[in-house]
């Protein structure tokens, strides 16, 4: 008898024959390429770029641009998380901010010299926004400087927490210009003079994603490779929203793996002389946690719908009708917003992602208990489910930040000082 997936109200059947196809295809590559090998990269904080051409060749590449729909490229990203996190994130960091900036707000000059080959992964981008004392208020704080000379712009400052930041061939990177106090965005060549990078060391989590400690001293870049398209951090707004949709998905992805974990744990483990699966207790457990899972599909899903046909503005959630017409996406692709705004879903993605990441820190916890000692050991995948989710929980926005984000647009008072 065949039982149920973790995909327990079929989400996947809401997707076309193309999708549901090719990401059949995703799975037997994760299931070939990457999860026989994914505990060994975790455990020896090494990122495996022999894997990037196979990666390549499945054309998952930003996949709304493909014509492919919100919900396909969400489940792309639970499916690979489901997997190994740390691949998703690397995935995440160069097709979902870097790639997807290119697309947006890229000259055609830019999108000509580089798309092709980051779509490809014959190079590799970062996206270097956070820095060593601004993460959350980094809309304010940010203090990396870019003051114009002449057809170049001079870099100074510091990044941190920077994905795929030791081995990147460029950044994205974003600077305040001191004198009119713009936000500015660049495509950074990692190899200029007085780029300084150090890979940050002993993570208990996503232990195989690169994250770096970047140093600027002095880099002149040259004025055709400052992305033109960014006026202001609003426009910032735009890449962050739907990277914050796709870390939800991650956190599908992170629980849709520990409800497989446990659900075969249960059924094979012997105590007392028979399954754990037979204990009322346990599977108590295990219905909690699909019932998590279900439920932080079923907003993410929502969300994909939102991004397709427009973001609800707050006319449209006193009464009105809500308008079909796309305006400019997170990242120049992945949909309507309300009105144009630069904000427009920003609420519904912060929802989404704090809800999601707080059910997935349930589901993962009972997980692990549900194998006991066996819990801890990389050796049973939970332990490195368990550990990963930590900082999905975090990135992207704190649970915090992202629930006040929520609270001022349902008050219209801000609680953010």
């Amino acid at each position: 008898m065949r039982l149920p997936d973790a995909d327990f109200y079929g989400f996947e059947d809401l997707l076309s024959e193309r999708e549901q196809e090719k990401l059949a295809q995703l799975r037997c590559f994760l299931a070939q390429e990457v999860a026989p090998h994914a505990a060994r990269w975790w455990q020896d904080a090494y990122f495996p770029t022999e894997l990037l051409p196979k990666l390549a060749a499945l054309e998952l590449s930003t996949p709304v641009q493909q014509g492919y729909s919100p919900l396909f490229a969400g489940l792309v990203i639970a499916e690979m998380t489901r997997t190994d996190t740390s691949i998703a994130t690397f995935f995440m960091v160069h097709h979902d901010l870097f790639v997807e900036a290119l697309h947006a707000f890229g000259s055609q000059e830019q999108k000509d010299r580089l798309l092709a080959d980051a779509l490809a992964l014959r190079i590799t981008g970062a996206f270097a926004l956070t820095e060593p004392g601004h993460g959350s208020d980094v809309a304010g704080g940010l203090e990396t400087t870019a003051v114009r000379d002449g057809d170049f712009w001079i870099l100074n400052g510091s990044k941190r927490w920077i994905g795929n930041g030791t081995f990147c061939d460029y950044m994205l990177l974003w600077a305040r210009e001191p004198e009119t106090g713009r936000v500015r965005g660049f495509l950074l060549d990692a190899s200029l003079p007085g780029v300084h990078r150090r890979r940050i060391e002993n993570k208990t989590a996503l232990r195989t994603v690169q994250n770096a400690d970047i140093t600027l001293t002095g880099v002149r870049v040259s004025e055709a490779d400052r992305l033109a398209g960014i006026d202001s951090f609003d426009d910032i707004k735009h890449l962050l929203r739907g990277s914050r949709i796709m870390v939800g998905w991650q956190a599908v992805g992170t629980q849709l793996a520990a409800v497989d974990i446990a659900r075969a744990y249960a059924v094979e483990r012997q105590q007392f002389g028979r399954p754990l699966a037979s204990f009322q207790l346990v599977t108590e457990q295990l219905v909690r946690m699909l019932g998590n899972t279900v439920a932080s599909t079923g907003m993410l899903a929502r969300v994909a719908e939102l991004e397709r046909g427009g973001y609800p503005s707050a006319a449209s959630r006193d009464g009105a009708a809500v308008g079909g017409a796309p305006g400019r996406s997170g990242g120049g692709s992945r949909g309507g917003t309300s009105g144009g705004s630069p904000g427009g879903g920003m609420a519904q993605a912060a929802l989404a992602k704090s809800y999601a990441t707080r059910k997935m820190r349930e589901t993962v916890a009972l997980g692990r208990g549900i194998l006991g000692g066996n819990g801890i050991l990389t050796d049973y995948r939970m332990a490195k489910v368990f550990a990963d989710a930590e900082a999905i929980y975090t990135y992207e926005g704190t649970y915090e930040i992202n629930t006040l984000i929520v609270g001022r647009d349902i008050t219209g008072i801000s609680a953010l000082r």
